[in-house]
């Protein structure tokens, strides 16, 4: 019996499945997941998709190794509620929650982690940004024609009323890390997990707790778009996507928050910055840039955007970021003008880590939105 139809089996005896309509579908069959439904916003339909599980980010056999498993197999508590923050997730995602649970052995079977430090980079492909941090230019721009592309205001309609202007989601929900610190990892533990306080939903509740904080309206899809199926992520990420901004027009900012994977034959590379006397998960920021073939009219908006929120963070956090990547990539950045990806460390970073770096990239983000809208009123 494989692993994932052992998983389903044992949600399906405790009636976790029989959610909202949702039903457990033969081995066979493609089980999918349920499109958000968002106030206000038109129903979607599933779309059809393969069979195709996640790869694993090890060489090793996937999930045989010992796991923590809840008795009652509840569903991860969702954050304190906040009236700033708008949490949505489909009950076919919910249903899920407990389908792949977070592996805790670690007997270093697997091999070595590592931390490292990415400081600046030297090189005809990196540019330094004028307020701190670098990009990555993999480009037919010059890098003197991207420097001054960094120096526009983005052109973003931000709010500071508490009107939702932030939709976090993930392409990549299932993406974990590892916990505890040991040195070392499992090679039966492939780096994933449904459990949303483990996955990378744990970091996009840290930053929208900080944009709240701060007054700013975000919505936090927390639907998981990888799992069961992982062929088709960022088709079902663009149909949430397109949903929320139907029901939520004043969304002006897009942030897929995913986790890197760094290794070097067996051993994972852990990318860390310490910032204010604690170790952090550094932080990759990625704008897409349209090779003429890619229908991403705007994509210079979000790289002004990028470079701003770059700067931002490298001002307050020095050393939390690794440079802009700046490639040809797509990644739904074609849906705002304010669409990035941004990567939260490695698969070698701890939980711990994981999170205080989304804190930091929630106060960062809430100050550069800070003096987005400051610039506009004075523009």
């Amino acid at each position: 019996m494989n692993v994932q139809f052992r998983q389903i089996s044992l949600l399906c005896a405790t009636g976790c499945l029989m959610l909202g309509g949702w039903r457990v579908m033969p081995v066979l069959e493609t089980v999918e997941i349920g499109a958000v439904s968002c106030p206000a916003a038109a129903e979607t339909a599933p779309q059809p998709q393969q069979t195709t599980t996640a790869p694993p980010e090890t060489t090793a056999a996937v999930e045989t190794g010992t796991v923590t498993q809840p008795a009652a197999l509840a569903p991860a508590a969702p954050p304190a509620e906040n009236p700033l923050i708008i949490n949505i997730e489909s009950e076919g995602s919910k249903a899920l929650r407990n389908a792949r649970l977070y592996q805790e052995t670690q007997n270093g079977s697997g091999g070595e982690i590592v931390d490292r430090h990415f400081g600046a980079q030297s090189g005809d492909l990196f540019l330094t940004l004028p307020d701190g941090g670098q990009v990555r230019n993999t480009t037919f721009w010059r890098n003197d024609d991207l420097l001054s592309e960094s120096r526009i205001l983005p052109q973003l309609d931000v709010k500071l009323d508490g009107t939702p202007t932030v939709l976090i989601y993930h392409t990549h929900t299932t993406e974990s890390y590892v916990s505890p610190k040991t040195g070392n990892y499992d090679e039966s533990f492939n780096f994933r997990t449904t459990e949303p306080d483990k996955n990378m939903v744990m970091v996009g509740d840290a930053i929208a707790e900080q944009l709240a904080a701060a007054g700013i309206g975000v919505v936090h899809a927390r639907e998981l778009h990888d799992y069961p199926v992982w062929t088709g992520s960022y088709s079902n990420s663009a149909e949430t996507i397109r949903a929320v901004l139907d029901a939520y027009p004043d969304i002006c900012i897009a942030l897929d928050i995913h986790r890197d994977a760094i290794a070097d034959g067996d051993t994972v590379v852990a990318p860390v910055a310490e910032i204010n006397g604690k170790q952090s998960a550094q932080i990759m920021i990625i704008s897409g840039c349209d090779d003429g073939t890619m229908n991403m009219p705007d994509y210079r908006e979000n790289f002004h955007f990028a470079c701003r929120l770059q700067q931002t963070a490298e001002t307050m956090f020095s050393g939390l970021t690794r440079p802009i990547l700046f490639d040809y990539r797509k990644y739904n950045q074609d849906m705002t003008k304010g669409s990035l990806l941004i990567e939260v460390g490695s698969q070698g970073n701890t939980l711990e880590e994981a999170r205080y770096a989304g804190e930091l990239v929630g106060q960062a983000l809430s100050e550069t939105i800070q003096q987005i809208a400051v610039e506009n009123e004075e523009s």
